[in-house]
């Protein structure tokens, strides 16, 4: 076990981003197509085939995940991953065609410093298949891919990942990039809201406080009382090795969701997008109700976990007046 979401079989993970841009993409591939579904909970959500992922739609299994900056120029990542499967045979066939299924979610970083005049056209579908191309097994966390130009209200924001396996095998992971209106940290101080989750202390290993104060229970939020409701939005990804309906699978994510409250203070506001993925890959079947409730006990664990490592392995972008990261304070 890596703590990655490639910890699951047959799930490879891929960046691509521009530093002068100061923003990138994020394809997760599956060798396989996976079950998935959807449950969004931010106000202001992007997302790409979306409404494919409906439970009463018909299409069940996808070859791959969008994850991206750029707002709404960054929905054209999925078309580079989508451009890249194709090349790889890769989609679902409808008798001689195929038509590879890459639903997609992005978070807004338009405003962090970086160069946005690109033209014409936006970079981010070029991104998107060197991401697909650069997908494997090891993978990078914080200031990378889709997390590249993410903030928070009080740190620089990045991507992170964690995994866990339940008592019976099965296992589970996430990938989150974290652009949350609201904190992953307790006040001004090193403690992550995610602390009685953490893991052999994959984020700092700092705990909680011993007491909270009022101030430390204030709300923070990116732009105080002028935040736009398009500045925003933490995206991520659960997958399980379980064999898993559609139906499910939501349940999962929606379970999963929880994580995002855990870890970030506050959250799912009417300035945020935040949506959660869920996918299966099929390779153990679980108990349907109490396996499932412990699969997605976990799998909320490991969001919470995924969403304090983005911030915690962050980095601040190179610009004058940038977002400090966690590491230049405490680290």
């Amino acid at each position: 076990m890596k703590n990655l979401l490639t910890d699951i079989a047959g799930v490879r993970v891929g960046h691509a981003h521009d530093a002068a841009l100061a923003s990138g993409a994020t394809a997760i591939v599956f060798d396989e197509p996976a079950v998935a579904a959807i449950d969004v909970r931010g106000g202001g959500p992007g997302t790409r085939e979306d409404a494919l992922l409906d439970l009463a739609n018909t299409v069940e299994r996808v070859d791959a995940i969008a994850l991206s900056g750029g707002s709404a120029f960054g929905l054209e990542t999925g078309g580079g991953i989508t451009a890249w499967l194709a090349e790889q045979g890769r989609g679902f066939r409808v008798r001689e065609a195929l038509i590879p299924i890459v639903p997609g979610a992005i978070l807004f970083d338009l405003l962090n410093g970086g160069d946005k005049a690109w033209g014409r056209f936006a970079p981010y579908r070029d991104l998107g298949y060197a991401a697909a191309v650069a997908a494997g097994e090891d993978f990078a966390l914080g200031s990378v891919g889709a997390g590249l130009g993410a903030t928070t209200a009080t740190f620089k924001g990045g991507l992170g990942s964690a995994s866990a396996v339940t008592a019976d095998g099965v296992k589970v992971a996430a990938i989150v990039a974290v652009n949350a209106v609201g904190s992953a940290t307790v006040g001004d101080g090193p403690w992550f809201w995610a602390a009685p989750f953490e893991v052999n202390g994959e984020f700092g290993g700092r705990g909680l406080p011993e007491t909270f104060t009022d101030d430390m229970l204030k709300m923070r939020i990116k732009g105080g009382p002028a935040a736009s409701a398009r500045e925003n939005t933490t995206i991520g990804l659960v997958v399980t090795d379980a064999v898993l309906t559609k139906p499910q699978a939501k349940r999962l994510a929606m379970i999963a969701h929880t994580g995002f409250a855990r870890a970030i203070y506050p959250v799912h506001a009417p300035n945020d997008g935040d949506v959660l993925f869920a996918a299966a890959t099929g390779l153990k079947p679980i108990e349907p109700l109490v396996g499932l409730t412990e699969l997605g006990t976990l799998a909320a664990n490991v969001v919470a976990r995924a969403i304090a490592r983005g911030v915690y392995s962050a980095t601040a972008l190179p610009f004058a007046g940038a977002q400090p990261a966690w590491k230049d304070r405490f680290g």
